[in-house]
C-alpha cells in the first residue's frame, strides 16, 4: 500500500491544488503584472532598471541585452498566469532572480562597510524569496533531486527566512539614512523623521519575526503593508510628473519614479506571496 505522505506530497505539487485562496491568487497576479510592466518599462527605455540592476556600461551590446531582459521578464510574468506554462516560467524566474540578485554582490565585497550597499542586496534578496514561493509551489520536480528539495515545504521555509533576512538591511537603511527617509515622506505628512526611524524600526521587526517564525503571518503582513504604502505615498503617481526629482541626485523625468514604484510594488507582492504561505492559527475549542 502506498505511503499516504507520499501522496500527500504529490498531490501538493499538481496544479489543481496549488492556489487555493484569495490571498494567493491576488499576490501571484499582482508579482506577475509588476514583473510585467517592469518588462515593459525596460523595452521602452532600453536600458536596465538603474542601481537596482547594475549592469556594467562596458557589456557588449548592453542596449539589446536590456531589451531582450524586458522581453524575458515580460514573458515569464505571461506564462507565470498560465495554468500550463507556471511549472516552467516558475524554473526559469529562479536562475534569473539568482543572477539579478548576484549583480549586487560586488559592491558588497568591494564596500561592505557602506551601508547602502546591503540596503541594495536586501531589497533584491526581498525579490528572489517573492520568486522562491512561486518556484517551491509550482515547479514541478522530482522531490528526490537536489532541486526538488527545494521545492514544496522545504522550499517555502527557505523562501521565508530568506525574505526576512533581507529586510533587516532594508530596515536598518532606514535608520542610517533618516534623514533620507524622512525627505521622501510626503510633505502633508507629521513627523515625518519619526516616520523614517519608525518604518526602519518596524522592518527590522519584520524580518527577525520571519527568519525566526515569531508571529510570522503578523510580519509578512506589516511589511507588506509597509511597502504599500511607501510605493504609492514616496513613488505614487505624483513623483512621476514632477519637475523636480523626489530623491536628490537622481535623474530627473518619469523613469527613474516609475521605476522604484514598480520595484516597490513587486518586493510587495512578493511579501503578499510570503503572507500566503503562512495559515493563521485556529484557536484550540476544547
Amino acid at each position: 500500500m502506498p505511503s499516504t505522505t507520499s501522496e500527500s506530497q504529490t498531490l501538493a505539487l499538481t496544479p489543481d491544488n496549488l492556489w487555493t485562496t484569495p490571498e494567493q491568487c491576488l499576490a501571484s497576479a499582482l508579482f506577475s503584472s509588476a514583473l510585467a510592466a517592469l518588462g515593459l518599462l525596460t523595452v521602452l527605455s532600453r536600458d536596465f532598471a538603474y542601481d537596482w540592476q547594475p549592469v556594467s556600461n562596458a557589456l557588449p551590446y548592453r542596449t539589446a541585452t536590456a531589451v531582450l531582459c524586458g522581453l524575458f521578464m515580460m514573458a515569464l510574468a505571461a506564462a507565470l498566469l498560465i495554468r500550463r506554462t507556471e511549472d516552467l516560467a516558475a524554473q526559469l524566474l529562479l536562475p534569473f532572480l539568482l543572477v539579478w540578485f548576484a549583480l549586487k554582490v560586488p559592491a558588497v565585497i568591494a564596500v561592505p562597510n557602506i551601508e547602502d550597499v546591503w540596503l541594495g542586496l536586501g531589497e533584491i534578496g526581498m525579490l528572489l524569496g517573492g520568486g522562491w514561493v512561486l518556484f517551491a509551489r509550482l515547479a514541478c520536480i522530482d522531490r528526490s533531486t537536489l532541486l526538488g528539495r527545494l521545492t514544496g515545504g522545504p522550499g517555502l521555509r527557505i523562501a521565508r527566512i530568506l525574505f526576512g533576512v533581507a529586510i533587516i538591511p532594508v530596515g536598518l537603511g532606514h535608520l542610517c539614512y533618516a534623514d533620507v527617509t524622512a525627505s521622501l515622506v510626503p510633505a502633508w505628512l507629521p513627523f515625518r523623521l519619526g516616520l523614517a526611524y519608525l518604518t526602519g524600526f518596524g522592518q527590522i521587526a519584520c524580518g527577525l519575526g520571519l527568519a525566526f517564525s515569531i508571529f510570522p503571518r503578523v510580519a509578512a503582513w506589516a511589511e507588506t503593508t509597509i511597502l504599500t504604502l511607501f510605493a504609492f505615498l514616496v513613488w505614487g503617481p505624483g513623483s512621476w510628473f514632477s519637475p523636480i526629482p523626489k530623491l536628490a541626485g537622481t535623474p530627473s523625468g518619469p523613469r527613474f519614479p516609475l521605476t522604484a514604484f514598480l520595484i516597490t510594488c513587486l518586493i510587495a507582492a512578493s511579501s503578499l506571496l510570503i503572507a500566503s504561505t503562512l495559515k493563521p492559527k485556529r484557536r484550540s475549542t476544547t
